[in-house]
């Protein structure tokens, strides 16, 4: 009888552990000084978050153009993915900032005329904010960055700009900035930046073309972030990817280069998610 209970006991348990699940709040804000205006982020917390009073190792998971925080929620079923990973043993529980960059302006870049501060948002206001608010380990190796498309960019250019703070970046489909500097005055004049100056445009392209950065990344830095990068054959940012990944190989810069079937598509980083998780996990594990 005993024994019988005991069993009972220890199912009951599994039940309850294998029941636990995360939590995902996707309207959630902060004031930024910076931008002016009240700016939202969506977050995961993972499933033992309310039971446990340890830290955790952060992501900060990028959208693309034309989604916004909720995108990697509703598309990305980032709950279900993260989840099963997390109890599958392939991730190790992590918070994951997701913010938006799509409101009053599209993109986390500073703009070429310095009117519109994304990225100093990003790093002075979000980055403390969150790392103050929730129980996040605020070291570079429990740090890491992904995202696809227009946050697949904005993950080269984040990690690209400042190494020190991320130990992994995972760009998916990622577009990887205007490829020449005349592109770049073409697409700058068409928007809302159209007073830029052709020193203003050089300077943005500079701080934008992955291809540019990645080739001006001093040699004692070229391992200061793991890299995987994902891309799709049929996607039609697969040009600007291979280019950074050749650049990445004559730079003599250790990366991961994956390209699967398929294309621009959420089903593509729905299927990419989980080795991402993987990936940035064997950081924060300490491979």
């Amino acid at each position: 009888m005993k024994i019988a209970s005991l069993f009972a006991t220890l199912t009951l348990i599994s039940i309850n552990l294998s029941a636990q699940t995360g939590k995902v709040f996707e309207n959630l804000s902060l004031p930024s000084k910076i931008l002016n205006m009240e700016r939202k982020y969506a977050i995961y917390l993972p499933p033992d978050y309310e039971s446990s009073a340890r830290t955790y190792p952060v992501l900060y998971l990028l959208h693309g153009g034309g989604d916004d925080q909720t995108g990697w929620v509703q598309f990305g079923e980032i709950l279900n993915i993260t989840d099963k990973a997390i109890r599958e043993g392939k991730a190790t529980p992590m918070i994951i900032v997701m913010p938006d960059a799509n409101t009053t302006r599209r993109g986390y870049a500073n703009n070429a005329t310095g009117t519109w501060l994304y990225e100093d948002f990003f790093f002075k206001e979000l980055m403390p904010f969150v790392e103050k608010k929730y129980r996040i380990k605020s070291e570079k190796r429990f740090r890491a960055v992904a995202g696809l498309s227009m946050g697949g960019g904005g993950s080269f250019a984040f990690a690209l700009h400042h190494p020190e703070l991320f130990s992994s970046a995972c760009p998916l489909s990622a577009a990887t900035g205007p490829m020449s500097v005349e592109a770049a005055k073409m697409q700058i004049k068409r928007g809302p930046d159209s007073t830029a100056t052709d020193a203003q445009i050089e300077a943005f392209f500079n701080q934008q073309n992955v291809v540019h950065m990645v080739n001006n990344v001093p040699d004692d830095l070229k391992k200061a972030v793991r890299w995987y990068i994902d891309c799709g054959d049929d996607d039609f940012l697969y040009e600007g990817n291979s280019l950074v990944h050749i650049a990445m190989r004559k730079k003599e810069i250790p990366h991961e280069f994956r390209v699967r079937n398929g294309g621009h598509t959420w089903t593509y980083w729905r299927e990419a998610l989980p080795d991402v998780l993987e990936f940035v996990s064997q950081a924060f594990h300490q491979y």
